[in-house]
């Protein structure tokens, strides 16, 4: 079982998809390290050398961030923006969507659950 940056990879994927568990490391990004290691992106990750294992462990802490420092560094821009008062700020504070979307009808993902107020009619 191969296990980069603290990420266990699923062994029965393959090395293509299998990267994309670790956070900060998508689709794009996992071809290119393996184009640039070499590695065919149909193998499977239980298949990998460990020669391979330790290439994409290098090359993954070469190329930036992934998982924890990654993470650290999204809670800061956001603890920022909240921190200057920015639009954006304020929509994370009012755990509302930042990007635009329609709040009046959609959001339930962001805004949690319906809550009925009690004696409202319409």
């Amino acid at each position: 079982m191969a296990r980069i940056s603290g990420v266990d990879l699923p062994p029965n994927k393959r090395v293509e998809i299998g990267l994309t568990y670790i956070f900060g490391i998508g689709r794009t990004r996992s071809q290119k390290i393996l184009t640039q290691l070499g590695i065919d992106w149909n193998t499977k990750v239980k298949d990998l050398t460990e020669e391979e294992t330790s290439n994409l462990r290098r090359i993954i802490q070469e190329e930036g961030d992934v998982e924890g420092d990654l993470r650290k560094r999204v809670g800061l821009d956001i603890k920022r923006l909240m921190e200057i008062g920015c639009f954006r700020g304020g929509r994370h504070k009012r755990n509302l969507p930042c990007r635009g979307q329609r709040t009046h009808t959609n959001a339930r993902t962001r805004r949690g659950r319906r809550v009925a107020i009690p004696g409202k009619k319409k």
